[in-house]
């Protein structure tokens, strides 16, 4: 049996009706939409529109070996008002691909160049109000070199077993979500742990 106003009748297609700018950000912009809701009601939604990003889950050794060690990010994050633990990520530039935004993202933020990008997911960050969508790959075969930061990033790069990592998302301690993700992910289905 399914619920009539989660299905909503059989000839109300939802959507986007109609949308005003009414901000312009340096990384985001937010538009009112006028919506349609699956019951063919419509209302108005703050929507914050990202260009989307990439991450990357840097292994540097073998994804497949006993307990490999990881590259981790200790950032700081003013709308967290803490230093986090995260993977390297960054947005995309306009119409730029994904895979070719990890690879600049992980050279920029690590100073390190991978042999191996691999597409692991792509994930919403927080669909109730975004649609911002981040792409996740693995990274291997990694060289070391020079990292290019911008100046608003507050970066120390730490090297644990992804065991490690593990733990410090079941202890709370990693918090940022496309990183717990992530690393749950590559440990689930690629590491194996």
């Amino acid at each position: 049996m399914t619920d009539e106003r989660a299905a909503g009748p059989a000839n109300v297609k939802p959507g986007k009706i109609s949308s005003r700018r009414v901000h312009t950000g340096k990384v985001i912009s937010v538009d009112t939409d006028t919506v349609r809701f699956p019951d063919g009601s419509v209302g108005e939604m703050d929507i914050i529109r990202h260009p989307g990003a990439s991450a990357i889950v840097p292994f540097l050794s073998d994804p497949t070996g006993d307990d490999p060690q990881i590259l981790l990010l200790k950032q700081y994050r003013y709308a967290a008002d803490q230093f986090l633990y995260e993977i390297p990520a960054g947005r995309l530039d306009k119409g730029e691909d994904p895979r070719d935004c990890a690879a600049r993202e992980l050279r920029e933020e690590t100073g390190c160049t991978a042999d191996r990008l691999e597409f692991l997911f792509t994930m919403f960050t927080t669909p109730g109000f975004t649609d911002e969508q981040i792409h996740v790959f693995l990274a291997d075969g990694l060289e070391h070199g020079d990292s290019a930061r911008e100046a608003d990033e507050f970066i120390s790069v730490e090297t644990m077993t992804l065991s490690s990592a593990l733990e410090r998302i079941k202890r709370g301690e990693i918090k940022d979500a496309k990183t717990a993700l992530a690393l749950l992910f590559a440990a689930g289905f690629r590491a194996g742990l």
